[in-house]
C-alpha cells in the first residue's frame, strides 16, 4: 500500500501543486492511517471498510488528539481515496459515511496595536541587526506575509517607489501586497545601511540576509521574534503568524471588505478569512463587557 501512497504524494505535488509543508503532512496522516490498516490485517487497499476508518478516528481520539487534528487527517484519508478512485485503483469510497469531528474554530491570537507599535520599536540602534529586524517585523506587519514568504523575499520581489512586493505563497502562487510609507523607510533604511554590511561575496539575492550573509530560515526568524517580544516586554506568547493575524484583524477593524484582507493573505477560500470576523466580534464583546455600566 505504501505504493499507492507514493503515488498519492506525487498527485499533491505534481497535479495540485501542494507547497512542501502541506505535502509532509498529507504524507504523515496518510502513512499512520496505512499502519493502522497493517496492524488491523487490512493488507490490499480494497479490503478497507467503513468500520476500519472510522477505527482510525477512534485510535486517534484515544491517543488525545483533538477533535481539529482528527478532522484534518480524516480529510487527508478522504483525498486519498478519492484519489484511488480516481485513477481506478478502488471502486469503492469506504470513507464516504464516516462523519468528521464536529471541532470549535479556534480564534487567531493578535496583538493590540500599541502592543504591535511597542514590538515595531524594539530593535532600537542603528546596527545591521537591529535595522534589519526594524524591517522585517515592520514589512511582516504591513503585509500580513507568511514567515515563509517573508524569509524567501527576493530583492527583485520588491519595488519601493511604488509601493508593493510580489509574494509567492503556497502553491507558487504569487499575489502583489501593498507595503506602507513606515515600512517603506524601514526597508530603504535596511537596503542603504545594513544589507551591504550583511552581504558576503556571492551572497545570495534574497533580501533579508543572516549574519552569515545567507537567506535566513524560519525558525531563525521565530527566534528574532521571540527575543524582540521580550525585549519588548510584551508577556503574551507570540509567532510570526501573530502579527499575520493581526494585519488581519486590525484592517477589518478600521473598515476593510473582507475580499480585500482575502487577497492581500493570500487565501484561496473566503472562509477562511472570515475566521478574522469572528476575532473582532470577540473584541468588540469584551470591550463591551469591560467598559459598558451593565456590561
Amino acid at each position: 500500500m505504501n505504493l499507492y501512497l507514493d503515488l498519492f504524494l506525487q498527485f499533491l505535488v505534481v497535479e495540485k501543486g501542494l507547497a512542501k509543508n502541506t505535502v509532509e503532512a498529507y504524507s504523515r496522516d496518510i502513512g499512520k492511517y496505512l499502519d493502522f490498516l497493517r496492524k488491523e490485517g487490512v493488507m490490499v487497499i480494497a479490503g478497507v471498510r467503513p468500520p476500519h476508518v472510522a477505527g482510525f478516528v477512534l485510535a486517534m481520539k484515544e491517543r488525545g488528539l483533538g477533535p481539529r487534528s482528527r478532522a484534518r487527517a480524516l480529510s487527508a484519508v478522504r483525498m486519498f481515496h478519492r484519489f484511488l478512485i480516481v485513477e481506478n485503483y478502488c471502486s469503492e469510497n469506504p470513507t464516504a459515511i464516516i462523519e468528521a469531528p464536529k471541532a470549535i474554530p479556534k480564534l487567531p491570537s493578535v496583538l493590540g496595536t500599541r502592543d504591535v507599535e511597542i514590538l515595531l520599536a524594539s530593535p532600537v540602534g542603528d546596527g545591521a541587526i537591529e535595522v534589519r529586524d526594524r524591517a522585517m517585523l515592520d514589512i511582516l506587519y504591513a503585509t500580513g506575509l507568511r514567515v515563509s514568504e517573508l524569509v524567501t523575499l527576493k530583492l527583485r520581489d520588491v519595488n519601493i517607489d511604488a509601493g508593493y512586493l510580489l509574494a509567492v505563497g503556497k502553491g507558487g502562487k504569487e499575489r502583489l501586497v501593498p507595503i506602507g510609507e513606515s515600512s517603506r523607510a524601514s526597508l530603504s533604511e535596511y537596503l542603504v545601511v545594513a544589507r551591504s554590511e550583511l552581504a558576503r561575496k556571492g551572497t545570495s539575492e534574497h533580501l533579508f540576509l543572516s549574519r552569515l550573509g545567507r537567506c535566513m530560515s524560519r525558525q531563525a526568524f521565530w527566534n528574532i521574534i521571540k527575543k524582540r517580544a521580550r525585549q519588548a516586554g510584551i508577556v503574551k506568547s507570540i509567532s510570526p503568524h501573530t502579527l499575520r493575524h493581526s494585519f488581519a484583524t486590525h484592517l477589518l477593524e478600521n473598515g476593510a471588505d473582507l475580499r480585500s484582507v482575502q487577497i492581500m493573505l493570500g487565501h484561496t477560500d473566503l472562509t477562511t478569512t472570515q475566521i478574522y470576523t469572528h476575532v473582532t466580534r470577540e473584541r468588540l464583546k469584551r470591550m463591551h463587557e469591560n467598559f459598558h455600566p451593565r456590561g
